[in-house]
């Protein structure tokens, strides 16, 4: 029952659209209408500045860390930490609190590695700056940091339901970046700093870059 409550609970947290908030809150926009369409802090920094994307970037940081530091308090067996995990992710991605849609659960899958395995949350974070500083791409890097993370899991002896969760983070990022990287082999991707002005318009569910 722990269990489930704590999952339930990091589902709901994972929820919290914090870039959303954040946007209408200092600039009265909704982020989701500029830049990516995306509400994680890449989209805060090219819509609103860095001040707004720190705390941002860190809450959905918190996101993921919060309930697998409980969890792992509580005494709770790696798989239900990874079932905690997980839910924390798909809170972000999948928002009750918007219609089912969210973001892209990167920074929420570097929290919840940071929570169960500090390590491989430090590789991933430098293949992160390091893709970022050679291509430019944010989702460059998101998808080649995560997909980096089994692999480290594994490295560092980490037990299985970790090792399998690394590979469903990066499974789930994959999906959630498919717009991104239709626009990457179209050569219309944004830059991490890029705007594009045009987008700063009402978006609708037809926009080709519905990156949400």
């Amino acid at each position: 029952m722990r269990v489930l409550l704590l999952a339930a609970g990091a589902y709901l947290g994972g929820a919290v659209p914090m870039g959303l908030l954040v946007g209408r809150w200092a600039r009265g926009v909704d982020i989701r209408r500029h830049g990516s369409g995306n509400i994680g802090a890449t989209n805060v920094l090219r819509t609103i500045g860095a001040a707004w994307a720190v705390p941002v970037l860190l809450f959905d940081l918190g996101k993921g860390l919060a309930p697998v530091a409980v969890g792992g308090a509580l005494g709770f067996s790696p798989a239900a930490l990874a079932l905690v995990a997980l839910c924390a992710v798909a809170g972000h991605n999948w928002s009750v609190f918007l219609g089912f849609r969210g973001g892209k659960g990167v920074a929420t899958s570097l929290g919840v590695l940071l929570g169960l395995a500090p390590g491989a949350a430090v590789g991933v974070a430098f293949v992160w700056v390091f893709t970022v500083l050679v291509t430019g791409y944010a989702s460059v890097a998101s998808l080649l940091g995560l997909a980096a993370a089994g692999p480290l899991l594994q490295l560092l002896a980490a037990p299985p339901p970790f090792v399998a969760l690394g590979a469903v983070l990066f499974g789930l990022a994959v999906w959630q970046h498919r717009d991104n990287l239709k626009r990457l082999f179209q050569g219309r991707e944004l830059p991490i700093l890029g705007r594009r002005p045009e987008m700063s318009a009402q978006r609708d569910g037809s926009s080709s870059d519905g990156d949400r």
